[in-house]
């Protein structure tokens, strides 16, 4: 088919993004979506408060800087104002990431299986991209990535806890990377689910940062938050980076209500990270379950379990969900269910067993 009209070359080497899919319906059961690693629990009041009140006035633009969001993030996490970067969701700052290092003739590293998102935003920006495989029980490949790494590297992504796997990068692991990736290119630490994790050797992102000048920190309001409709998250970079960042991303991106929600969820985050690890729990409960009936679960610590699978059964699995109202994710080589209601993760569970 011909081309009418002048579009880059680019698109042609990647699919657009593909999200969960929702659940479709069957007799007499509640549909549930557990595809999309949404939380499923509801939004404090308190959030639904503030955002109600910043949306009633939807014709004024919000405040460009987010000035009292940054401030507050920096307050909470120790670091200076000039080294936090709001952005519409963590995929922004990721976005603005690939956008302010990736050209044609450059390169960019991360591991594979990740978030769907490196390898789209890569191809867009004319990079060569260097997955490298995860090892057998879904944690990155550290000699792998180092080795992957070259003079035209601009970028490395990591994911901590790895979407769709789960498993933490530990502090000995990060530390020891860092100490082999030149200090001029940059390193992401994709932090999403940090909240869920319960893992006592995950790295600290912050304080990491603060040992690698190189090192960024994406983070979202989105998961442990329950504001993934909203679109808020930011980043934590050394000021020159932040500065470029700002530089890309597109002005009052971060909505009026979106800042407003995501200052209120942040004041309550005791109770967020209450939230997060009963989550969490339930979480490590289902993952036994599946290992108990013979099925392969890495380490889970986001709001999620990955069932390694091959692709026959990785099909055969999402459908049986999909006939009992409940909508999971195939992704390549197995379905990564998110964690919802009980009712939801019983008939996973049921699923599995009659499989």
């Amino acid at each position: 088919m011909s081309k009418r009209f002048l579009l880059r070359d680019a698109l042609a080497q990647f699919p657009p993004y593909v999200p969960g899919k929702p659940p479709v319906s069957a007799p007499g059961l509640t549909p549930y979506k557990l595809s999309s690693n949404e939380h499923h629990l509801p939004p404090l009041p308190s959030v639904v408060e503030a955002l109600t009140a910043a949306s009633a006035v939807p014709g004024n633009y919000p405040d460009p800087s987010a000035g009292r969001l940054v401030a507050d993030i920096a307050a909470h996490l120790d670091v200076d104002a000039a080294e936090v970067v709001p952005g519409a969701g963590a995929s922004e700052v990721l976005s603005a990431l690939t956008n302010i290092t990736l050209e044609a003739g450059t390169s960019v590293v991360y591991p594979w299986p990740s978030f769907e998102m490196y390898p789209i935003l890569a191809s867009a920006r004319g990079a060569e991209k260097r997955p490298v495989a995860l090892l057998d029980n879904g944690r990155h490949d550290f000699q792998g990535l180092s080795a992957a790494i070259d003079d035209t590297t601009r970028l490395v992504l990591l994911c901590s806890p790895n979407n769709p796997t789960g498993p933490t990068i530990t502090a000995a692991e990060l530390d020891g990377f860092m100490a082999e990736v030149p200090p001029e290119v940059i390193v992401v630490l994709d932090e999403a689910y940090m909240e869920f994790a319960t893992d006592a050797e995950a790295a600290d992102g912050v304080a990491a940062f603060r040992r690698h000048p190189n090192l960024v920190l994406a983070r979202t309001f989105s998961k442990a938050h329950g504001l993934a409709g909203l679109r808020v998250g930011f980043g934590i970079a050394d000021a020159e980076i932040a500065g470029a960042l700002r530089q890309v991303i597109a002005p009052f991106s971060v909505t009026a209500a979106a800042q407003a929600a995501a200052v209120e969820s942040l004041a309550k985050v005791d109770e967020v990270a209450v939230r997060a690890k009963e989550i969490a729990a339930v979480r490590d409960r289902f993952a036994q379950d599946l290992r108990d009936l013979g099925f392969t679960v890495p380490d889970a610590q986001g709001n999620y379990v990955w069932v390694a699978l091959d692709a026959e059964a990785a099909v055969a699995f999402e459908g049986a969900c999909a006939e009992v109202a409940v909508a999971v994710r195939r992704l390549q080589g197995g379905v990564r269910v998110s964690i919802g209601p009980d009712e939801a993760l019983d008939r996973v569970l049921k699923v599995a067993a009659e499989l």
